[in-house]
């Protein structure tokens, strides 16, 4: 380890104040001094200060020479530092950054667009730039959106200014008003169903929808000019070949009534049960006799009983007799099991029934309409509504002052069923009072709906008759289900099948007295 030099003190002297001098302390303090001298020469440099710079000293100097070069150079560079302050430095591309990654040096110095319309805005003062320059957190561009902020004035509101608002809200409202009674009067006063209007059959049309391909104009009138016929130009819907439809299955393939067994006579169906039993007992035998199964015990009867028990049944023949009563009746209850097993539950039957309805449907829908003149009875509703419901039809139920109409849609056994409830089954000539639970429920009806007066008595059904006003094949159904709807002008009715495309029912009923 060396040890480090020691500096000599100052004018060469030492710790007790007597001269010495280093080795080679001459060599050395002339290489500081001229170090020192070269600093201050480039700090004055950088600095371009007005004085000359000062001339090297020499290397003979001596001690007391090099403490005033010292003297010297301090001086110099206090100088250069204090001319390097007050002299302006050129401007750089982003003056205001500093050197290292702070929030100030990520701001980027954009070049403000000159606007010649823009008025000449007051300089900041010079305390506030600097404030501005020195504060790295501080952003232009923030600054520049802040708004002022100005004084509140006292606004009153003007005299009738709500009042104004309320009477427009009122006319408003009134006018809403007025429009929604012209809709339901119109609506209520519907049209007349037996004037002609109700059977207007639209105008044919001037061209076929299948011709506007062929001819040029909307007429028939051209067809002698071969210009405006497009039959053999290249345009032309008809070409040299032959479009073949898609093959589709025969309306009456879903009609084919499956064929159903002969029916036997009574004598036939005796045979075939005796060989049939007779087959299964060969059979029997064989597997007793093969040792599959094993043997049954003897049938015993009242009439065999003391053939097949012998001296058993002379012996104890109370107790042969009680057994051949409990084998009697075992065999009975097997056999009343037996029946039950084979009946169907009843979601069973519900489901059997739903499918023949639905292979009844697929066969053909039909359609049946019928005008009844009044259906105030409450029983006479129920049948027309639970019956219905029974046979999986779907339609309607129209409840009139003037007049009630029931449609109906389904399969050919259903329809013909309802068809003969309709027509013979009820008696339309009934009537009578309510009971207490359907006094409750008739009591939101209408009067002209209810079987009583306003006095209590029963009304008149003498004259009362339903009749059949249309019956026919349809296509596909109008309805998706079974109801019934309160009308109490012919407009709503006509507006309810309309939406169905039966409106012209309406017109037809009213047609027929």
């Amino acid at each position: 380890m060396t040890m480090a030099e020691k500096r000599p003190y100052p004018d060469g002297q030492g710790p007790n104040g007597d001269a010495k001098r280093a080795k080679g302390s001459d060599a050395v303090e002339a290489a500081k001094a001229k170090a020192k001298a070269k600093a201050a020469e480039i700090a004055a440099r950088f600095a371009k200060p007005p004085a000359a710079a000062a001339a090297p000293p020499s290397a003979s100097a001596g001690a007391s020479e090099s403490v005033q070069d010292k003297l010297a150079a301090m001086k110099a560079r206090m100088e250069a530092l204090k001319a390097g302050s007050g002299i302006a430095k050129a401007p750089t591309p982003d003056s205001t950054g500093p050197r290292f990654a702070t929030t100030l040096g990520n701001r980027r110095s954009e070049t403000p667009k000159v606007d010649p319309k823009a008025k000449p805005t007051a300089s900041k003062p010079k305390q506030q730039q600097e404030e501005e320059l020195e504060n790295p957190y501080f952003d232009p561009k923030a600054a520049a959106l802040a708004k002022k902020r100005g004084p509140r004035v006292l606004a009153f509101n003007e005299h009738g200014k709500y009042l104004d608002q309320a009477s427009k809200l009122r006319a408003q409202r009134r006018l809403e008003e007025i429009k929604k009674t012209l809709a339901i009067q119109a609506r209520r006063a519907g049209l007349d169903e037996n004037s002609e209007r109700g059977f207007l059959v639209q105008a044919p049309p001037d061209i076929e929808w299948w011709d506007e391909g062929i001819l040029a104009e909307p007429t028939y009138e051209c067809m002698d000019d071969p210009s405006k016929v497009k039959v053999e130009t290249d345009d032309s819907i008809i070409t040299l070949y032959v479009q073949h439809p898609p093959l589709l299955k025969a309306p009456q393939d879903q009609r084919l009534v499956q064929v159903k067994p002969m029916y036997l006579t009574t004598k036939e169906t005796q045979k075939l049960r005796r060989m049939r039993r007779a087959a299964d007992l060969k059979e029997h035998q064989a597997k007793i006799r093969l040792g599959l199964e094993p043997p049954p015990p003897p049938k015993v009867k009242r009439g065999n009983m003391m053939r097949v028990m012998g001296e058993q049944a002379i012996a104890d023949p109370t107790a042969v007799e009680m057994l051949v009563e409990s084998q009697i009746q075992q065999r009975h209850d097997d056999h009343i099991t037996a029946n039950e097993d084979r009946k169907l539950t009843k979601e069973e039957r519900q489901a059997k029934l739903a499918a023949n309805q639905d292979k009844d449907a697929q066969k053909g829908l039909y359609m049946c309409v019928f005008k009844i003149n009044t259906l105030a009875y409450g029983k006479h509703r129920f049948q027309i509504d639970n019956n219905a419901k029974e046979y999986a039809l779907t339609g309607i139920t129209l409840f009139n002052p003037d007049l009630n109409l029931v449609v109906v849609e389904g399969g050919a056994y259903a329809i013909n069923k309802y068809k003969k409830l309709m027509l013979q089954r009820i008696k339309w000539h009934e009537n009578g009072p309510p009971t207490e639970n359907q006094a409750e429920k008739q009591a939101h009806d209408p009067k002209w709906l209810r079987p009583v007066t306003d006095t209590g008595d029963v009304k008149d059904h003498s004259s009362n008759k339903c009749i059949l006003i249309f019956e026919g094949e349809i296509k596909e159904r109008s309805f998706r289900k079974w109801g019934s709807r309160v009308c109490e002008t012919a407009g709503e009715a006509r507006e309810t099948l309309g939406r169905a495309k039966l409106d012209s029912l309406w017109a037809l009923a009213k047609s027929m007295e």
